[in-house]
């Protein structure tokens, strides 16, 4: 058997054990991670909430201490890695919504900082009230704060911690949205509807972000809805990285694309892929919510497939296209996805035996109740992390991803 990829050109995330970019699959989370917060000196993180592995399999990375051996590829080898402390960075703070703040932990703790000291709870009326614990004037002010279910009291939330920024006389407020809802609603497929998603980014850029930071939108076009700079990073290198421990030998290997719309995408990842073949379910969609696949286009008898999508709701779509697969002859079939939405019932049909993996990322919170046998969890923390600090640093963000 060969190698998935001969020289992965995709992140690596660091830990101090081995030259494994990630933790194996059956390794026990600990709570508490130590890392660089001076040169002197260092500070524990306490993760919120640490996610467990008996039903699923969560992987997140290591944070090592800088000097120390690592995986760590060139491109995230930051100078601020190896200068922690220094007198810029006391402008630079993170602030967690409660969206994910396991996320914004794991942020913080791969950046050697803090999480800021924010108050947010909930009127009995449903009003959410947010409040600044430590002063942030004249600071770089990140909020990590993914808009995934319940979507409406996610967002209402990150537009009032932008407006408590913004009077707080914070100099530059960056919303980090891991996980951007209602991206969906990006055009009018019918007569009479809205474009929700130009709606939010007005709302986002109005209550007085200056800046975005997200992850794997659903389309290449809504960084076009801001009126703001869109900085747009892809959750694709960190599953590549994945997929490239695993032995399956890439003559075995095809990438599939969940519909038409995903073509690109699966294009892009089957090129980092030693340049697998391409095959595309063709579905036709009923209604909202439902779909129906229609045929395959491309070879899939006897090969591994590599189903690879922004984000999976339902799992009605890819679901039924693994079915798909399988009639064809597939060998094994592998989901890929950014996003785990999982809106029921997606739980049961992604561990319904279709599938040999499913992997996903953290940019939205999996609970415990929802892991599964054939579930692996990868981090972006790294990504996310070292990407803020080329924002801070006016450095290059897309260098991360060539």
């Amino acid at each position: 058997m060969t190698s998935l990829i001969s020289s992965p050109t995709s992140l690596s995330y660091p830990s101090s054990s081995s030259s494994r970019s990630f933790l194996a699959a059956d390794t026990v989370l600990r709570p508490a991670v130590s890392v660089p917060r001076a040169a002197s000196s260092a500070a524990k993180c306490n993760l919120v909430e640490p996610l467990k592995s008996e039903n699923g399999r969560p992987i997140i990375p290591l944070v090592t201490r800088s000097g120390e051996d690592s995986s760590v590829p060139s491109f995230l080898a930051s100078s601020r890695l190896q200068n922690f402390g220094s007198k810029d960075d006391t402008r630079l703070r993170i602030f967690s919504g409660t969206a994910n703040p396991a996320l914004s932990q794991e942020i913080a703790c791969y950046m050697g900082l803090e999480l800021g000291k924010i108050k947010i709870k909930r009127f009995a009326d449903g009003e959410i009230y947010v409040q600044l614990q430590e002063s942030v004037r004249g600071c770089d002010v990140y909020l990590v704060q993914p808009t995934c279910p319940p979507a409406n009291e996610n967002l209402m939330e990150l537009l009032i911690m932008i407006d408590a920024c913004r009077r707080a006389s914070a100099k530059n407020i960056t919303a980090v949205i891991p996980y951007f809802g209602y991206a969906r609603a990006d055009r009018k497929s019918q007569g009479r509807e809205s474009i929700a998603a130009k709606l939010v980014a007005n709302l986002i850029t109005e209550a007085g972000a200056n800046r975005v930071l997200a992850c794997d939108l659903h389309s290449g076009q809504s960084m076009g809805y801001f009126d703001i700079p869109v900085d747009h990073v892809y959750g694709q290198p960190v599953i590549l990285d994945y997929l490239a421990s695993k032995t399956i030998c890439s003559n075995d290997l095809v990438v599939v694309s969940p519909d038409v719309g995903g073509v690109a995408r699966a294009r892009a990842f089957a090129k980092k892929l030693s340049d697998a073949p391409l095959a595309i379910v063709d579905k036709r969609r009923q209604a909202h919510n439902v779909a129906e696949v229609m045929n395959l286009i491309g070879d899939v008898k006897g090969k591994v497939a590599v189903m690879v999508d922004d984000m999976i709701d339902t799992a009605g779509t890819i679901s039924k296209g693994a079915a798909l697969l399988h009639q064809e002859g597939a060998r094994e079939v592998y989901a890929c996805t950014t996003h785990a939405v999982f809106s029921p019932p997606a739980i049961e049909r992604l561990s319904s035996g279709l599938f040999q993996e499913v992997i996903i990322t953290n940019t939205i919170p999996v609970s415990e109740k929802n892991y599964f046998p054939q579930l692996t969890v990868l981090s972006v923390a790294n990504l996310l992390g070292e990407t803020i600090w080329r924002v801070h640093d006016d450095c290059s963000v897309s260098s991360i991803f060539q």
